[in-house]
């Protein structure tokens, strides 16, 4: 397909804008949107609207046996990645007791710790919670895909198990970060409410539709991400000098870490046991381009809110261009892709289009940062309208 891709600009393709059009039929369709971060493609790539993941790649028997061979492994290296309720964190570990009668004190100390970071930061923050607290949208993604459907809604397989294991893991990182946002009075709650509110009911459409084999290779990259834009909100929050905050986007990250580390080794275990379909749906899906799963974000002002926040991330270093890039050459080297042998000639042009992205990202991703840096300078509802450069 001969196509000029900007692997760092969001597709300005019908197919996207119709992706918000349908989420928000309420509101004006937005028929162009940019972005110098989490996305993708610029020109005539596949589009997200039409494209069929299932009539490309469908579960032929042979496909969910593959799957159904592996619940003993999953159960034994995979479930035990998991953590139990009793041995994990709660955001109440790191937050004011509010059954304290020194409450009050414990929130005067904390709005002292936040009272000088930067905007741009609590933007980056925002952003990254509410991303988070759209955890119904991502349990409903993992119960519509094939082999982790959770039929009863709790089924015993591994597979459903892992499901809700991970959902209620995650489901304490939006938790923690919402009510520390709420106590440091730096943000504008109601419109943070109010993005997140429009974000779970429009959904997201990433292109792996039922697919596990997409889905797997998606968390892979998605969880790598969310850990190293976490791991680089502590950065800057120890740098601002709140510990305890620092302290709280590195556990986070921690969790994203370790959800990884399952949803890589899932995808390792593919490649071993079916290395020709798996390589076919890695090169689907970053022809796709991995969006992230808040792109479809919006506060009932800002039509290209996600890009705003994106760029503002870009600046600060929190999640950039080369980041994307460097999780692709990870992947690629963590799962071997270089060396698999005995491909179809699709697998075999599918290895070579994932091995051959890598060098072509690095050549486009200075510019892409530099465009972020370009960018003007944007209000967010979330800090009461004051303006913040991307």
């Amino acid at each position: 397909m001969a196509v000029t891709f900007n692997y760092f600009a969001f597709q300005s393709l019908p197919s996207v804008a119709l992706l918000r059009a349908r989420a928000r039929a309420h509101r004006p369709p937005k028929f162009s949107m940019t972005s110098t971060l989490y996305s993708i493609s610029k020109g005539k790539a596949m589009s997200l609207g039409h494209a069929n993941v299932n009539a490309i790649h469908p579960m032929l028997p042979e496909n969910v046996e593959i799957f159904k061979s592996m619940e003993e492994w999953v159960k034994s290296d995979i479930l035990t990645l998991l953590k139990p309720v009793e041995k994990s964190w709660q955001p109440q570990d790191f937050l004011p007791n509010s059954t304290s009668y020194g409450f009050v004190e414990q929130v005067n100390e904390l709005r002292e710790r936040t009272k000088d970071i930067p905007d741009d930061y609590f933007i980056v923050l925002v952003g990254d919670m509410i991303t988070e607290e759209a955890l119904p949208t991502y349990q409903a993604l993992i119960n519509g895909t094939e082999v982790f459907h959770d039929e009863t809604g709790s089924d015993n397989t591994p597979w459903a198990t892992w499901g809700r294991g991970w959902s209620a893991e995650e489901n304490r990182h939006g938790d923690l970060l919402n009510k520390y946002l709420y106590l440091s009075g730096r943000v504008d709650m109601k419109h943070v409410e109010k993005t997140i509110h429009y974000l779970i009911g429009s959904g997201m459409d990433v292109g792996t539709r039922t697919s596990p084999y997409f889905f797997t290779i998606y968390t892979s990259f998605q969880e790598r991400a969310t850990f190293i834009s976490h791991g680089n909100t502590a950065k800057l929050a120890m740098k601002h000098g709140d510990e305890k905050l620092a302290q709280i986007c590195g556990t986070i990250a921690a969790d994203e870490k370790r959800h990884e580390t399952a949803y890589t080794k899932i995808v390792e275990k593919l490649f071993e046991l079916d290395p020709n379909e798996t390589v076919i749906a890695f090169a689907d899906m970053m022809r796709r381009k991995i969006l992230m799963p808040a792109h479809l974000m919006y506060d009932g002002y800002d039509e290209n809110l996600f890009d705003h926040f994106a760029n503002v991330a870009s600046r600060n270093g929190v999640y950039t261009a080369r980041d994307y890039r460097e999780i692709l050459e990870h992947l690629v080297a963590k799962w071997n892709v270089e060396k698999l042998t005995g491909l179809s000639g699709e697998g075999r042009e599918a290895q070579d289009y994932v091995c051959g992205l890598v060098q072509r990202l690095r050549r486009l991703e200075e510019r892409a940062l530099a465009r972020a840096k370009k960018a003007p300078t944007v209000s967010f509802s979330w800090i009461s309208s004051r303006e913040v450069k991307p």
